[in-house]
């Protein structure tokens, strides 16, 4: 039987002291079945989904095999996207906090590759990042892998539906033979047991069940004819009014087509789609998790990476053909101890994708009528804050604790009426309550910021 104490492993003294101040004392599931594993050195395939604890999960064995003393990239963990990079990069350092001198780096696209790459030149212990960048650092030889002996893929499913196969079997070919290499997929589909044969040794399979705990996340499903599905998706806000939806759609268009609709109707929505450029994925992130868009409308393949923390519901504007698919889409809602909510939509059409879904979760799906749903309120469902952009950010040595302490002081603002602040490069993003945002802004754009003024501006319009 697999104990689930953290303190049955042969972790050193400073990450079992770290885990314990940072609450941890049993292992999620899939921590059970893995860490021992990678703790002996085994090659691993692991299938879990965001937010099953897996990044833990080899993040400890990273650590565990540090030397610190050399200071040369000894491990390597390649993620899907910028987003899910930097998420990885945080919580290793994280783990590593009662690790004196550990440097965990991160490479990843949409931002500059020199200052990436003098910060390898002072060397780094862990590298975090995205194929395309480490594939572009490899070729102008400014990442050296020679003494590597851990490489991690995680979402590799998501990677190799991105197109970044060519890139992954590349990378692997500069890593040393004699490595250690842990693959994490929340699905396991052909693509990705061909991937794994071409360069893991021997590796031990392991699998949790997709996370959607029918004792935490109320399922529900309404029958539409098609040609209501963008009116039924508004219908279903009107009606539960959450403060933070994602909507899944099938299809770009279909994103498109719904955003396009609930702006209409006065709704704060964003689309989240391949078409953009890495800052706009940032900047509607940004909005999303700071509570400045109501309903984040998302593909599969946009989504991927994404790990949102806090999420009301989950709408289903289509029904997936993949159950294990519509299972980690509605597996976002009701992380932790929260309860979660997921909405179905569904046309006759797309019964037979519903019964696969009933069949797979082994219960019988909850169905309710859409007519019966009543508006709570004529108001349209507002996001509860609106982003002020200030141009500046990490290039001007902007902190949080400035930019809160201009707006608190010059700005005349309370602290509960200024939310979560985002820093990036060039500029900085910081919630503002929605209800007092437009009155208050000739007076926040002229406060001094570290004795200086800052150019100003709202992200959507009032």
């Amino acid at each position: 039987m697999t104990t689930t104490l953290f303190s049955s492993l042969a972790l050193s003294p400073a990450l079992l002291s770290n885990l314990q101040s940072l609450g941890f004392e049993h292992m999620t599931p899939i921590q059970a079945q893995s860490l021992p594993l990678i703790l002996e050195g085994r090659d691993l395939i692991a299938q879990a989904q965001t937010g099953s604890g897996k990044t833990a999960a080899f993040g400890l064995g990273v650590l565990q095999k540090l030397d610190v003393q050399r200071v040369a990239p000894q491990a390597l963990v390649i993620c899907p996207t910028r987003e899910l990079a930097d998420q990885v990069a945080q919580e290793l350092r994280r783990l590593a906090r009662q690790i004196p001198n550990v440097k965990v780096l991160t490479l990843c696209g949409g931002v500059a590759i020199r200052p990436q790459a003098e910060s390898l030149a002072y060397g780094a212990h862990v590298v975090v990042g995205t194929p395309g960048r480490i594939q572009d650092h490899l070729g102008r030889g400014s990442l050296n892998l020679s003494r590597l002996n851990m490489l991690v893929l995680d979402e590799a499913d998501r990677m190799i539906d991105m197109g970044f196969n060519d890139d992954i079997v590349a990378i692997a070919s500069r890593c040393p033979s004699k490595r250690q290499t842990l693959l994490f997929s929340a699905t396991y589909p052909e693509n990705i047991r061909k991937l794994s044969a071409r360069f893991l040794r021997s590796p031990v399979e392991v699998k949790v069940e997709a996370g959607a705990d029918s004792s935490r996340i109320e399922q529900i499903f309404y029958e539409i004819k098609e040609a209501e599905r963008l009116e039924a998706v508004a219908s279903l806000l009107a009606h539960f009014r959450p403060t933070s939806t994602l909507a899944f759609c099938n299809t770009k268009s279909r994103s498109h087509d719904l955003v396009e609709h609930l702006r209409a109707l006065g709704i704060s929505a964003h689309a989240l789609n391949g078409d953009l450029e890495q800052r706009e994925r940032d900047e509607i992130l940004i909005q999303f998790a700071n509570r400045s868009c109501a309903v984040l409308v998302a593909t599969d393949v946009a989504a991927r990476g994404l790990d949102i923390q806090s999420l009301d519901v989950v709408i289903n504007v289509d029904v997936t053909k993949d159950t294990e698919v519509h299972v980690h889409r509605i597996g976002r809602s009701g992380r932790g101890e929260q309860k979660g909510l997921a909405l179905n939509l569904c046309s006759p059409e797309e019964m037979r994708w519903a019964t696969l879904v009933e069949q797979y979760m082994g219960a019988p799906l909850k169905w309710a009528d859409l007519k019966a749903l009543r508006p709570k309120t004529d108001r349209p469902l507002r996001a509860p804050m609106i982003t002020l952009c200030i141009q500046g950010g990490k290039k001007e040595k902007l902190r949080p604790g400035d930019i809160l302490g201009a707006l608190t002081g010059d700005g005349g603002l309370t602290f509960e009426q200024v939310g979560k602040i985002n820093i990036t490069e060039f500029n900085s993003y910081v919630a503002i309550d929605r209800q007092i945002a437009k009155q208050v802004f000739s007076r926040i754009s002229n406060s001094n910021i570290k004795g200086r003024k800052f150019r100003m501006r709202y992200m959507e319009e009032f």
